[in-house]
């Protein structure tokens, strides 16, 4: 299990528990524990993305390992992950600032779509780590340098 890989996917997973203890938490009425909780996912979603994108630039990406018959399916996957995360994370931008801007009423629209979004996000990003670094062999890692200037 590479340790970056690893540590990134538990900082996704935290924020995902986190987006859940907020819900539970604003539906309880304790707003002030929903937003301290919020503002603590946002941020390991932030180092989650970090570490992702340090990793991606220096060590590079992992490509799929398993059979080849699979890699379609693997790729369809991974292109739902991304497109799911990149709206996540708007969603999640926005859900913020209607939270620090007190717009509340637009904030409670858009929230609970945003936390089923990044909950769709954390487990497909943890399928996504399963099939590259647990259920199959590892795949080629070439970094962001590498790929562009060759060596």
């Amino acid at each position: 299990m590479p340790f970056l890989a690893t540590l990134s996917t538990i900082f996704i997973v935290l924020s995902a528990i986190l987006v859940a203890i907020g819900w539970v938490l604003i539906s309880r009425g304790k707003a002030r524990a929903h937003k301290r909780t919020m503002i603590a996912a946002a941020i390991s979603a932030i180092i989650f993305f970090t570490i992702y994108m340090s990793r991606t630039i220096f060590i590079g990406n992992t490509s799929f390992g398993g059979p080849a018959d699979l890699e379609i399916y693997y790729t369809i996957f991974l292109v739902f992950h991304i497109i799911l995360a990149t709206v996540g994370a708007v969603f999640g931008v926005v859900s913020l600032t209607l939270g620090f801007k007190r717009n509340i009423r637009k904030h409670r629209k858009v929230g609970p779509y945003t936390s089923v979004i990044w909950f769709f996000t954390a487990i497909t990003g943890v399928m996504v780590y399963l099939f590259l670094y647990i259920l199959f062999d590892q795949g080629e890692t070439t970094n962001l340098f590498r790929a562009i200037f060759g060596g």
